[in-house]
Protein backbone atom coordinates (compact mmCIF):
# COMPACT_ATOMS: atom_id res chain seq x y z
CA UNK A 1 0.00 0.00 0.00
CA UNK A 2 1.89 3.60 -0.84
CA UNK A 3 0.74 5.83 1.92
CA UNK A 4 -1.09 8.73 0.33
CA UNK A 5 0.75 12.76 1.09
CA UNK A 6 -0.60 15.56 1.20
CA UNK A 7 0.45 16.88 -2.25
CA UNK A 8 -2.66 17.33 -4.38
CA UNK A 9 -2.08 15.38 -6.98
CA UNK A 10 -4.45 13.89 -9.30
CA UNK A 11 -4.72 9.87 -9.62
CA UNK A 12 -4.62 8.48 -12.90
CA UNK A 13 -8.16 8.38 -13.78
CA UNK A 14 -9.92 5.31 -16.23
CA UNK A 15 -11.99 6.56 -19.28
CA UNK A 16 -15.38 7.08 -18.54
CA UNK A 17 -16.91 3.70 -18.91
CA UNK A 18 -19.55 2.33 -21.60
CA UNK A 19 -22.46 3.35 -19.72
CA UNK A 20 -25.00 0.11 -19.04
CA UNK A 21 -27.78 1.40 -18.22
CA UNK A 22 -29.70 -2.28 -18.22
CA UNK A 23 -27.82 -2.81 -15.05
CA UNK A 24 -30.66 -0.42 -13.19
CA UNK A 25 -32.68 -3.23 -13.25
CA UNK A 26 -31.42 -5.21 -10.90
CA UNK A 27 -31.30 -2.46 -8.16
CA UNK A 28 -33.23 -4.03 -5.33
CA UNK A 29 -36.40 -5.66 -5.38
CA UNK A 30 -34.90 -7.69 -2.67
CA UNK A 31 -36.56 -10.50 -0.11
CA UNK A 32 -37.73 -10.05 3.44
CA UNK A 33 -37.12 -12.81 5.46
CA UNK A 34 -38.48 -13.68 9.09
CA UNK A 35 -35.77 -13.84 11.79
CA UNK A 36 -36.52 -15.65 14.64
CA UNK A 37 -33.02 -16.73 15.58
CA UNK A 38 -32.05 -16.04 19.43
CA UNK A 39 -30.76 -12.93 19.76
CA UNK A 40 -29.26 -13.46 22.66
CA UNK A 41 -32.73 -15.10 23.68
CA UNK A 42 -36.26 -15.97 22.57
CA UNK A 43 -38.58 -13.08 21.26
CA UNK A 44 -41.39 -13.01 19.07
CA UNK A 45 -39.57 -12.77 15.96
CA UNK A 46 -39.07 -9.54 12.97
CA UNK A 47 -39.07 -9.06 9.85
CA UNK A 48 -35.40 -8.36 7.56
CA UNK A 49 -35.14 -6.67 4.33
CA UNK A 50 -32.37 -8.60 3.33
CA UNK A 51 -30.34 -5.27 1.07
CA UNK A 52 -26.86 -7.40 0.78
CA UNK A 53 -28.78 -9.67 -2.15
CA UNK A 54 -29.72 -6.15 -4.15
CA UNK A 55 -26.68 -5.39 -7.03
CA UNK A 56 -24.29 -3.19 -5.26
CA UNK A 57 -26.08 -3.38 -1.41
CA UNK A 58 -28.50 -1.07 0.18
CA UNK A 59 -26.45 2.05 -0.80
CA UNK A 60 -26.78 1.30 -4.76
CA UNK A 61 -30.03 3.00 -4.45
CA UNK A 62 -28.77 5.95 -3.10
CA UNK A 63 -25.69 6.14 -5.40
CA UNK A 64 -27.77 6.08 -8.28
CA UNK A 65 -30.61 8.31 -6.94
CA UNK A 66 -27.36 10.92 -6.61
CA UNK A 67 -25.82 10.61 -9.57
CA UNK A 68 -29.13 10.82 -11.58
CA UNK A 69 -30.29 14.07 -9.35
CA UNK A 70 -26.65 15.38 -10.06
CA UNK A 71 -27.23 14.83 -13.79
CA UNK A 72 -30.40 16.41 -13.93
CA UNK A 73 -28.64 19.67 -12.54
CA UNK A 74 -26.22 19.49 -15.27
CA UNK A 75 -23.71 19.17 -11.84
CA UNK A 76 -22.37 15.97 -13.46
CA UNK A 77 -21.62 16.03 -16.99
CA UNK A 78 -21.66 12.47 -18.70
CA UNK A 79 -18.32 10.71 -18.41
CA UNK A 80 -17.04 12.83 -15.41
CA UNK A 81 -15.26 11.97 -12.79
CA UNK A 82 -17.06 10.73 -9.68
CA UNK A 83 -15.41 11.53 -6.14
CA UNK A 84 -16.37 9.93 -2.78
CA UNK A 85 -15.52 9.33 0.61
CA UNK A 86 -16.69 5.88 2.09
CA UNK A 87 -15.56 3.06 4.67
CA UNK A 88 -16.60 0.40 2.03
CA UNK A 89 -20.70 -0.06 1.63
CA UNK A 90 -20.80 2.90 -0.59
CA UNK A 91 -17.95 2.54 -2.87
CA UNK A 92 -19.91 -0.54 -3.68
CA UNK A 93 -22.53 1.10 -4.36
CA UNK A 94 -21.26 3.90 -6.64
CA UNK A 95 -18.76 1.28 -8.40
CA UNK A 96 -22.21 0.14 -9.41
CA UNK A 97 -24.24 3.51 -10.25
CA UNK A 98 -20.63 4.20 -12.56
CA UNK A 99 -21.08 1.24 -14.10
CA UNK A 100 -24.79 1.74 -15.06
CA UNK A 101 -24.27 5.20 -15.95
CA UNK A 102 -21.03 5.55 -17.68
CA UNK A 103 -18.81 7.28 -14.87
CA UNK A 104 -15.28 6.19 -13.88
CA UNK A 105 -15.39 6.56 -9.65
CA UNK A 106 -12.59 7.49 -7.24
CA UNK A 107 -12.82 6.69 -3.99
CA UNK A 108 -11.14 7.63 -0.53
CA UNK A 109 -10.72 4.98 2.04
CA UNK A 110 -8.66 4.74 4.55
CA UNK A 111 -6.10 2.04 6.64
CA UNK A 112 -8.62 0.38 8.22
CA UNK A 113 -10.43 -0.44 5.03
CA UNK A 114 -10.55 -4.25 4.53
CA UNK A 115 -8.01 -5.78 2.19
CA UNK A 116 -10.70 -8.06 0.74
CA UNK A 117 -13.07 -4.66 0.35
CA UNK A 118 -10.18 -3.13 -1.21
CA UNK A 119 -10.06 -5.91 -3.72
CA UNK A 120 -13.83 -6.10 -4.73
CA UNK A 121 -14.04 -2.04 -5.33
CA UNK A 122 -10.61 -2.37 -7.27
CA UNK A 123 -12.33 -5.26 -9.33
CA UNK A 124 -15.13 -3.32 -10.14
CA UNK A 125 -13.16 -0.54 -11.68
CA UNK A 126 -13.18 1.98 -8.82
CA UNK A 127 -9.96 3.87 -8.44
CA UNK A 128 -8.69 3.85 -4.65
CA UNK A 129 -6.97 6.41 -2.57
CA UNK A 130 -6.30 5.05 0.89
CA UNK A 131 -5.11 8.10 3.64
CA UNK A 132 -2.79 6.71 5.90
CA UNK A 133 -4.08 8.48 9.35
CA UNK A 134 -6.48 9.88 10.94
CA UNK A 135 -7.34 13.39 11.59
CA UNK A 136 -6.61 15.06 14.91
CA UNK A 137 -10.48 16.39 14.94
CA UNK A 138 -12.99 14.00 12.93
CA UNK A 139 -10.89 10.78 12.74
CA UNK A 140 -10.62 9.24 9.71
CA UNK A 141 -13.51 10.49 7.70
CA UNK A 142 -12.19 13.91 8.03
CA UNK A 143 -8.91 12.66 7.05
CA UNK A 144 -11.18 11.34 3.80
CA UNK A 145 -12.33 14.26 3.41
CA UNK A 146 -9.01 16.23 3.43
CA UNK A 147 -7.89 13.87 0.37
CA UNK A 148 -11.15 14.33 -1.06
CA UNK A 149 -10.91 18.04 -1.20
CA UNK A 150 -7.61 17.82 -2.84
CA UNK A 151 -8.82 15.57 -5.83
CA UNK A 152 -11.66 17.24 -6.42
CA UNK A 153 -9.21 19.92 -7.31
CA UNK A 154 -7.15 18.37 -9.47
CA UNK A 155 -9.54 16.27 -11.07
CA UNK A 156 -11.40 18.62 -13.29
CA UNK A 157 -15.23 17.97 -13.78
CA UNK A 158 -14.77 16.04 -10.82
CA UNK A 159 -18.33 15.96 -9.11
CA UNK A 160 -18.70 14.85 -5.23
CA UNK A 161 -21.64 13.17 -4.27
CA UNK A 162 -21.08 14.56 -0.96
CA UNK A 163 -23.44 11.49 0.68
CA UNK A 164 -23.80 12.93 4.59
CA UNK A 165 -25.60 16.01 3.52
CA UNK A 166 -27.13 15.25 -0.08
CA UNK A 167 -31.13 14.73 -0.13
CA UNK A 168 -30.78 12.60 -3.45
CA UNK A 169 -29.01 10.06 -1.31
CA UNK A 170 -32.65 10.33 0.76
CA UNK A 171 -34.66 10.39 -2.39
CA UNK A 172 -32.83 7.18 -3.17
CA UNK A 173 -34.24 5.21 -0.70
CA UNK A 174 -38.13 5.28 -1.68
CA UNK A 175 -37.80 2.36 -3.71
CA UNK A 176 -37.04 0.58 -0.33
CA UNK A 177 -40.11 1.82 0.97
CA UNK A 178 -42.19 0.91 -1.42
CA UNK A 179 -41.10 -2.20 -1.39
CA UNK A 180 -41.07 -2.62 2.21
CA UNK A 181 -45.36 -1.20 2.01
CA UNK A 182 -46.11 -3.66 -0.83
CA UNK A 183 -44.09 -6.86 1.05
CA UNK A 184 -45.55 -5.60 4.31
CA UNK A 185 -49.52 -5.86 5.58
CA UNK A 186 -48.52 -3.47 8.22
CA UNK A 187 -45.71 -2.17 10.39
CA UNK A 188 -45.52 -1.27 14.03
CA UNK A 189 -41.62 -0.27 14.92
CA UNK A 190 -38.91 0.09 12.50
CA UNK A 191 -35.32 -0.31 13.42
CA UNK A 192 -32.94 1.47 11.40
CA UNK A 193 -29.34 1.93 11.77
CA UNK A 194 -27.43 5.39 11.21
CA UNK A 195 -24.46 6.26 9.38
CA UNK A 196 -25.09 8.97 6.93
CA UNK A 197 -28.95 8.99 8.16
CA UNK A 198 -29.71 8.66 4.60
CA UNK A 199 -32.00 4.86 4.59
CA UNK A 200 -33.57 6.26 7.95
CA UNK A 201 -34.96 8.99 6.73
CA UNK A 202 -35.61 7.84 3.06
CA UNK A 203 -37.83 5.13 4.29
CA UNK A 204 -39.69 6.37 7.29
CA UNK A 205 -41.76 9.26 5.76
CA UNK A 206 -43.74 7.00 3.07
CA UNK A 207 -44.11 4.33 5.41
CA UNK A 208 -45.31 7.07 8.08
CA UNK A 209 -48.16 7.55 5.51
CA UNK A 210 -48.92 4.06 5.51
CA UNK A 211 -48.72 3.92 8.96
CA UNK A 212 -49.23 6.37 10.37
CA UNK A 213 -48.29 4.99 14.31
CA UNK A 214 -45.01 3.97 13.43
CA UNK A 215 -42.40 3.87 15.64
CA UNK A 216 -38.91 4.58 14.56
CA UNK A 217 -35.61 3.62 16.39
CA UNK A 218 -32.22 4.83 15.54
CA UNK A 219 -28.95 2.52 16.28
CA UNK A 220 -25.57 4.14 16.36
CA UNK A 221 -22.20 2.62 17.28
CA UNK A 222 -20.58 3.35 20.73
CA UNK A 223 -18.24 6.14 19.59
CA UNK A 224 -20.70 7.94 17.28
CA UNK A 225 -21.26 11.52 17.84
CA UNK A 226 -24.58 11.25 15.76
CA UNK A 227 -27.10 11.53 18.68
CA UNK A 228 -24.42 13.78 21.20
CA UNK A 229 -22.04 11.18 22.76
CA UNK A 230 -18.58 12.35 22.25
CA UNK A 231 -16.30 10.98 19.33
CA UNK A 232 -14.49 8.34 19.76
CA UNK A 233 -12.31 5.53 18.05
CA UNK A 234 -15.08 3.08 16.38
CA UNK A 235 -13.97 -0.33 15.68
CA UNK A 236 -17.22 -0.87 13.37
CA UNK A 237 -17.68 0.26 10.24
CA UNK A 238 -20.95 0.88 8.65
CA UNK A 239 -22.97 2.92 11.16
CA UNK A 240 -22.33 5.71 13.60
CA UNK A 241 -19.99 8.89 12.21
CA UNK A 242 -17.23 11.72 13.20
CA UNK A 243 -19.43 14.03 12.13
CA UNK A 244 -22.92 15.37 12.04
CA UNK A 245 -24.31 14.62 8.52
CA UNK A 246 -27.33 16.88 7.77
CA UNK A 247 -29.29 13.99 6.40
CA UNK A 248 -30.01 12.63 9.67
CA UNK A 249 -34.17 13.18 10.61
CA UNK A 250 -33.83 14.24 14.48
CA UNK A 251 -37.39 14.62 14.76
CA UNK A 252 -38.44 11.36 13.47
CA UNK A 253 -36.83 9.16 15.86
CA UNK A 254 -38.64 8.25 18.92
CA UNK A 255 -35.46 6.62 20.85
CA UNK A 256 -31.73 6.20 19.84
CA UNK A 257 -29.57 2.54 20.71
CA UNK A 258 -25.89 2.30 20.87
CA UNK A 259 -24.68 -0.89 20.42
CA UNK A 260 -20.92 -2.17 20.65
CA UNK A 261 -18.91 -4.49 18.82
CA UNK A 262 -19.40 -7.44 21.28
CA UNK A 263 -23.10 -7.23 20.90
CA UNK A 264 -22.90 -6.67 17.20
CA UNK A 265 -20.33 -9.81 16.61
CA UNK A 266 -22.73 -11.98 19.36
CA UNK A 267 -25.72 -11.18 16.69
CA UNK A 268 -24.16 -11.58 13.58
CA UNK A 269 -22.75 -15.03 14.39
CA UNK A 270 -26.26 -16.15 16.25
CA UNK A 271 -27.90 -14.82 13.36
CA UNK A 272 -25.26 -17.09 10.58
CA UNK A 273 -26.11 -20.53 12.74
CA UNK A 274 -29.67 -20.19 13.04
CA UNK A 275 -31.42 -18.21 9.97
CA UNK A 276 -28.72 -18.25 7.30
CA UNK A 277 -28.75 -14.57 6.84
CA UNK A 278 -26.22 -12.49 8.55
CA UNK A 279 -24.38 -9.01 8.00
CA UNK A 280 -21.90 -7.26 9.08
CA UNK A 281 -21.96 -4.80 12.02
CA UNK A 282 -24.71 -2.67 10.81
CA UNK A 283 -26.21 -5.85 10.47
CA UNK A 284 -25.50 -7.09 14.01
CA UNK A 285 -26.53 -4.31 15.36
CA UNK A 286 -29.79 -3.52 14.16
CA UNK A 287 -30.82 -7.30 14.50
CA UNK A 288 -29.93 -7.36 18.73
CA UNK A 289 -32.28 -3.97 18.68
CA UNK A 290 -35.15 -5.65 16.84
CA UNK A 291 -35.21 -8.32 18.54
CA UNK A 292 -35.55 -6.67 21.85
CA UNK A 293 -38.11 -4.29 20.56
CA UNK A 294 -39.99 -7.44 19.43
CA UNK A 295 -40.09 -8.79 23.10
CA UNK A 296 -40.98 -5.44 24.80
CA UNK A 297 -43.87 -4.51 22.13
CA UNK A 298 -45.81 -7.92 22.72
CA UNK A 299 -47.81 -8.27 19.51
CA UNK A 300 -46.01 -5.47 17.54
CA UNK A 301 -45.15 -5.93 13.74
CA UNK A 302 -41.48 -4.96 13.90
CA UNK A 303 -38.98 -4.47 10.69
CA UNK A 304 -35.28 -3.62 10.17
CA UNK A 305 -33.03 -3.47 7.54
CA UNK A 306 -29.82 -5.57 6.83
CA UNK A 307 -27.55 -3.14 4.84
CA UNK A 308 -25.32 -5.89 3.57
CA UNK A 309 -24.14 -9.59 3.62
CA UNK A 310 -21.56 -11.57 5.48
CA UNK A 311 -18.24 -11.83 3.00
CA UNK A 312 -16.45 -8.41 3.57
CA UNK A 313 -16.41 -9.40 7.46
CA UNK A 314 -15.08 -12.86 7.05
CA UNK A 315 -11.74 -11.85 8.60
CA UNK A 316 -12.99 -9.56 11.70
CA UNK A 317 -16.96 -10.17 12.52
CA UNK A 318 -16.44 -14.13 11.90
CA UNK A 319 -12.78 -14.50 12.80
CA UNK A 320 -11.95 -15.79 16.12
CA UNK A 321 -8.16 -14.24 16.23
CA UNK A 322 -9.77 -10.57 15.19
CA UNK A 323 -12.50 -11.00 18.37
CA UNK A 324 -9.74 -11.83 20.76
CA UNK A 325 -7.21 -9.41 19.63
CA UNK A 326 -9.98 -6.48 20.28
CA UNK A 327 -11.19 -8.04 23.35
CA UNK A 328 -14.64 -8.95 22.10
CA UNK A 329 -15.97 -11.78 23.91
CA UNK A 330 -19.71 -12.74 22.09
CA UNK A 331 -20.45 -14.50 25.38
CA UNK A 332 -20.06 -11.48 27.66
CA UNK A 333 -22.44 -9.13 25.00
CA UNK A 334 -25.09 -7.25 27.07
CA UNK A 335 -28.31 -9.08 26.56
CA UNK A 336 -30.46 -6.01 27.10
CA UNK A 337 -29.92 -2.19 26.86
CA UNK A 338 -28.41 0.04 30.20
CA UNK A 339 -31.39 3.41 30.24
CA UNK A 340 -30.09 6.82 30.26
CA UNK A 341 -32.47 10.07 30.30
CA UNK A 342 -30.39 12.36 27.97
CA UNK A 343 -27.60 11.34 25.23
CA UNK A 344 -25.02 13.53 27.17
CA UNK A 345 -25.84 11.51 30.57
CA UNK A 346 -23.54 8.70 30.65
CA UNK A 347 -20.80 7.75 27.51
CA UNK A 348 -22.11 4.25 25.91
CA UNK A 349 -19.33 1.64 26.01
CA UNK A 350 -22.18 -1.11 25.61
CA UNK A 351 -25.62 -1.48 24.64
CA UNK A 352 -27.42 1.70 25.57
CA UNK A 353 -30.90 3.27 24.86
CA UNK A 354 -31.58 6.66 25.37
CA UNK A 355 -35.83 7.60 24.37
CA UNK A 356 -34.78 11.57 24.62
CA UNK A 357 -34.06 11.96 20.76
CA UNK A 358 -32.19 15.46 20.38
CA UNK A 359 -29.92 17.08 17.69
CA UNK A 360 -26.67 17.79 19.27
CA UNK A 361 -25.93 20.96 16.95
CA UNK A 362 -29.41 22.49 17.80
CA UNK A 363 -28.13 25.91 20.28
CA UNK A 364 -30.20 24.28 23.34
CA UNK A 365 -27.98 21.46 22.66
CA UNK A 366 -25.03 22.87 22.47
CA UNK A 367 -25.51 25.19 25.18
CA UNK A 368 -25.84 22.58 28.05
Amino acid sequence: MTAITTTPTAPAVRSAPTARHELLALLGRTPLARITAELPGPHPGFWAKLEGLGAGGMKARAAVSMLLGARERNELHPGAPVVESTSGTLGVGLAFAGQALGHPVVLVGDSELEPSMRQLLRSHGVRLEIVDRPAAQGGWQAARLTRLRELLAALPGAYWPDQYNNPDNIAGYASLAAELTAQLDHLDVLVCSVGTGGHSAGITGPLRRRWPALRLIGVDATGSTIFGQPARPRLMRGLGSSIHPRNVAYSAFDEVHWVGPAEAVDSCRRLARESFVSGGWSTGAVARVAAWAARVHPGAVVATVFPDGPHRYLGTVYDDDFALAHGLDPGAAATRPVEIPHPRAAEATGWVRCARVTDPLAPQERNQ
